[in-house]
């Protein structure tokens, strides 16, 4: 076992004994010092939900990584909960099949850049077969391809003290993951499904995709992403607009 993950089961031990001592908000207190508390703690659904995003983080230390399937099994069926925009300005790149889409990457960065769909599609990818699980209940498995998001953050410089990559779509159902998840192998900037451009219910140009997190964390009709160090001054500060609707900010399966 690893020094890391020795000393990070530490940390969870010490945390589940002031939980159990002090109560949860002396828990989340010494979560936050180590960068294990989700940051809509103080929402709906209370510190304890908040806390499961760092025992998951403890508990995948050492990268997990979700299930992948054989093309065999990829589903017949690929449902969608909501379709694509219906107003400007993402009907009027679509209608130009996204020759004048960009997606731009800035933030805490060391050079800002603006990618078209062509720049994206250029670089190193990677295909994979997972399952997206809705958390209405649903779920098919389809083959995903896109550039890995790690490589995007590389190329653009992320700089040591960034900790949350924000995503903004063309809708209002933005949202965030931790700086761990971003570089996860298995999280991409896709731009196919199994073999052909997503369509647009399905998120194109590019859809963010997280297999080890459910549905609602895939956000899809993506136009920025912004590096930062802290979610406290964006929106209300719970990380995403996934509290806002019932859901946690942490979507993981």
């Amino acid at each position: 076992m690893s020094t890391q993950l020795s000393r990070r089961k530490l940390i969870a031990s010490g945390i589940a004994a002031v939980a159990g001592v002090a109560g949860l908000d002396a828990a989340a207190k010494l979560a936050d010092q180590y960068g294990l508390l989700a940051p809509d703690h103080g929402g709906i659904f209370g510190v304890g939900e908040a806390l499961t995003y760092g025992a998951q983080r403890i508990l995948t230390a050492r990268g997990s990584m979700a299930r992948e399937f054989s093309r065999g099994q990829i589903s017949r069926v690929s449902p969608v909960n909501h379709g694509a925009p219906d107003y400007d300005p993402y009907l009027r790149l679509a209608f130009n099949n996204f020759a004048d889409w960009r997606l731009y990457v800035d933030g805490l960065v060391t050079k800002p850049m603006a990618f078209t769909l062509n720049d994206l599609k250029s670089l190193p990818s990677r295909t994979q077969i997972t399952q997206l699980a809705c958390e209405e209940g649903w779920a098919y498995i389809a083959a995903w391809t896109g550039v890995p998001l790690g490589l995007i953050l590389h190329l653009v410089g992320a700089k040591p003290n960034a900790k949350w990559v924000v995503f903004y779509p063309f809708n209002d159902f933005w949202g965030s993951i931790d700086m761990p998840e971003a570089l996860h192998p298995q999280t991409l900037l896709a731009y196919g499904m199994n073999g052909e451009d997503l369509s647009l219910d399905h998120g194109a140009p590019i859809r963010l995709r997280i297999p080890r997190q459910l549905g609602y964390k895939n956000l899809k009709y993506l136009a920025r992403i912004q590096v930062v160090e802290s979610l406290k001054k964006i929106g209300d500060g719970s990380g995403s607009a996934a509290p806002g609707i019932g859901y946690s900010w942490y979507g993981g399966i």
